[in-house]
């Protein structure tokens, strides 16, 4: 078995998000344009007799959920029990990306232990099925098996490969403030037929955008912006917090309350990160990440 190792779990933005209509099965059917971004976590792997996991800062997340219902530990159980594993790890979560926060977190720390897992007990499964086990455990989890830029459609979880744009970076915002339970059913449910777009025009608009390198700004979109105010009481607060930072404006990353606006190089990036500390607010400059292999991101 392998000695101890770490890997990042990168946080996501979506460069677009549109509600395309309520499916069948009661979720939404959406089409959304994920990139991985350099705000990550770090989790460690080492060899054990049986499943633990610990978190740094400690304690740091047990206000939203037991240890034990979290993604790591779920991730860990559902890998052990397809590939029929016997042995244990033990699993330190290095925690950065701020929680509930829009930025996928959670997805990425459980897709992480499935491919930090994967290694350190020599499981032989096929990429296909990995994507599988991760849709078990969210609709973003299987984004960040690979990571880099891809649309999703369905739930978010069929994905295909998009080029990055290299060289992007951007400023994200992230709200001190504590997040509504339940907050992105209580956005889907503020969403009207209105706010739904059938043909999914600016999805398109951006990946074609991608494809020929131009700017991506102005083709940015979330859907939940239109009910963002209804359903996060800061954000108007943040947009204009953006805005005295030198942003021409911000956009909602997925369902928020995190706010990021693309920069024009990381000079500028950090120039707005600056100015947001400055005013008391929690802010990052990130970078665009291209895709990574099955070993994950070290």
């Amino acid at each position: 078995m392998l000695p101890s190792f770490s890997l990042r779990a990168p946080a996501k933005i979506n460069l677009s998000l549109e509600v395309l209509g309520r499916r069948a099965d009661g979720y939404h059917e959406v089409r959304t344009v994920l990139q991985a971004v350099d705000l990550t976590d770090r989790l460690t792997f080492e060899a054990a007799d049986d499943l633990n996991l610990w978190v740094e800062p400690s304690g740091m997340m047990s206000s939203l959920a037991p240890i034990e219902a979290n993604l790591v530990l779920r991730a860990a159980r559902l890998l052990r029990n397809e590939a029929g594993v016997a042995a244990g790890a033990r699993v330190t979560l290095d925690k950065n990306i701020p929680i509930a926060a829009g930025l996928g977190g959670g997805s990425s720390n459980a897709a992480t232990t499935l491919l930090g897992l994967r290694r350190l007990w020599g499981v032989d499964i096929s990429e296909e099925r990995l994507l599988q086990l991760a849709a078990k455990l969210g609709a973003d989890v299987p984004f960040f098996i690979r990571g880099g830029t891809a649309l999703g459609t369905g739930r978010g979880d069929r994905l295909r490969p998009l080029p990055t744009k290299q060289g992007q970076w951007a400023a994200v915002l992230s709200s001190e403030d504590a997040t509504p339970e339940n907050k992105t059913a209580r956005l889907y449910g503020l969403l009207t037929a209105e706010h739904h777009i059938p043909e999914a025009s600016h999805s398109g608009c951006l990946i074609s955008r991608l494809e020929s390198g131009e700017s991506l700004t102005d083709a940015l979109y979330n859907a939940f912006g239109a009910v963002a105010p209804h359903a996060h009481p800061g954000y108007e607060t943040m947009a204009e917090a953006f805005c005295t930072a030198g942003a021409d404006g911000a956009i909602l990353a997925g369902s928020g309350p995190s706010l990021f606006a693309l920069a024009s190089s990381e000079v500028t990036a950090n120039q707005w990160r600056e100015r947001l500390q400055a005013q008391g607010l929690r802010a990052y400059a990130v970078r665009f990440l291209s895709a990574w292999s099955l070993d994950g991101l070290p």
